[in-house]
């Protein structure tokens, strides 16, 4: 595969200035471990008090937690091609879930290579198989993401550790199917209130808390190994690339969904136990990384570094964050688009004449399909449960939330009279990105109309069943 010219132009400059620096400063070593489908709010961390997670605690701890980090994409492949590219979706390409970067679209890691860095992804970092045309120097699968930690004790016991590492390690947890084990009593965990209360709910709910604290264990694991085997300056991050699969969490633009956990530690330069309110988002990681390496940050891009945030600098970044969702193949297609500012939220559903629905109410595999049938069950029935399905399937063409005052996006205000003039400007402000980005507003994938039935779609494939 060629370098595209972009890659080339970066790395030839990041190269001349690396010497020089490397000569004045060590680079740090950098570790970013991700998890799949983790909502920021079910950690220990950030404040449950139902679910286990100890090492994210320690993590918070021994650093900086970051409040309000988000992603630029609901889905695995939108997300983490943003990431590592450092451009949101309509200018990487990566639009719907499952689809690459455009060829020719210039990656950073090569980037952080030619600074002196060996770049390495292990388990699910890219999407798919996706990482291949990041520019890694090493990749080592599964590209589901990893269960245990063996093969990144393998790689660490076997590199040469005299080199400045950037190492990407992606675990498939609390990602579905989750564990059959339960560790959580269902009858104990708490339903968020936008979720319907059913038995079978609450079943896959301690499910997913299972999975959550499996991330966590593994994070801990990881996490001893790099202080083990990767000797001098390192920096640690968790994050996780969206929120849960769960109705309005993941293939949303709710915070439930973009919201993500970011927990830094840096002995030596980030104080323990600090918290930052910046609005930082994921394609703002590697920009930062490269910064902190001494490197130049490649123009042109939609990720900005939050270095000085790190460096203490600083305590702001952005005044404004944007997402896009597009689709997930058939089961999935309703593209959605939103800005968010410190306390509001404005959301344009692109087709409102579209049925939203996602592997949950549409998938015949193990995404949900049995406590969504306990969600239609219940909604014959109750009220509360019918308008909580009602919402799910279909949704307006705008939202508008108080995010201060209504912080799970209950109550949209987008018809209210006196909010219309902050409609207006945040619907503007929309307007414009979306055109600065070259948005299309591409539809991919056969949508399902309004009144049509929602028919159930075999996995791995779009043919319905």
């Amino acid at each position: 595969m060629k370098t595209p010219h972009r890659i080339l132009l970066a790395a030839a400059v990041c190269a001349l200035v690396a010497p020089a620096l490397r000569a004045a400063t060590p680079l740090p070593n950098i570790v970013v471990f991700i998890a799949d489908d983790h909502s920021q709010a079910d950690s220990q961390a950030y404040g449950s008090t139902e679910v286990r997670t100890p090492n994210m605690a320690k993590l918070a701890a021994d650093g900086l937690k970051f409040t309000h980090a988000f992603v630029a994409s609901p889905a695995c492949g939108p997300s983490r091609t943003a990431l590592l590219t450092g451009l949101w979706s309509a200018r990487n390409g990566a639009e719907p879930n499952h689809k690459p970067k455009n060829p020719g679209v210039a990656s950073l890691p090569p980037v952080l290579h030619a600074l002196g860095y060996e770049v390495v992804a292990l388990g699910k970092v890219a999407h798919n198989t996706y990482a291949a045309g990041h520019g890694f120097d090493f990749i080592e699968g599964p590209n589901q993401g990893f269960s245990d930690t063996a093969g990144v004790a393998k790689f660490l016991a076997t590199r040469d550790a005299a080199k400045p590492l950037c190492l990407f390690v992606g675990t498939r947890h609390p990602h579905v199917p989750w564990s059959d084990e339960r560790t959580y009593d269902p009858a104990a965990v708490k339903i968020p209130p936008f979720h319907v209360d059913t038995p079978a709910t609450r079943e896959q709910r301690a499910a997913y808390l299972t999975d959550v604290t499996k991330a966590d264990t593994l994070l801990g694991e990881v996490r001893a190994m790099v202080r083990e085997k990767i000797p001098g300056d390192t920096l640690f991050i968790y994050t996780a690339d969206h929120g849960a699969q769960w109705p309005f969490m993941k293939w949303n633009l709710y915070d439930v969904s973009t919201r993500i956990p970011l927990i830094i530690a840096w002995p030596g330069h980030l104080k323990p136990a600090t918290t930052s309110d910046a609005l930082v988002c994921w394609p703002d990681l590697l920009p930062t990384f490269i910064e902190l390496a001494g490197g130049q940050v490649p123009a042109g891009l939609d990720g900005k570094s939050f270095a000085g945030v790190l460096r203490g600098t600083t305590t702001t970044h952005r005044d404004r964050v944007f997402a896009t969702h597009s689709g997930d193949g058939d089961f999935n297609v309703y593209p959605i688009r939103a800005v968010r500012t410190r306390d509001w939220k404005y959301i344009r559903n692109l087709h409102p004449e579209f049925q939203h629905h996602t592997h949950i109410s549409r998938s015949s595999g193990p995404s949900g399909i049995a406590y969504w049938k306990s969600w239609l069950t219940a909604a014959e029935t109750n009220p509360a449960a019918a308008a909580t399905v009602t919402r799910y399937s279909i949704r307006p063409a705008e939202e508008l939330y108080d995010l201060a005052a209504d912080p799970h996006e209950l109550h949209n205000l987008a018809a209210d009279p006196k909010q219309s003039k902050r409609l207006t400007a945040m619907r503007a402000d929309l307007d414009a990105w979306m055109k600065q980005q070259g948005d299309t507003q591409t539809v991919f994938g056969k949508p399902l109309l309004l009144g049509e039935p929602a028919t159930l779609i075999a996995p791995g494939n779009t043919k319905k069943k």
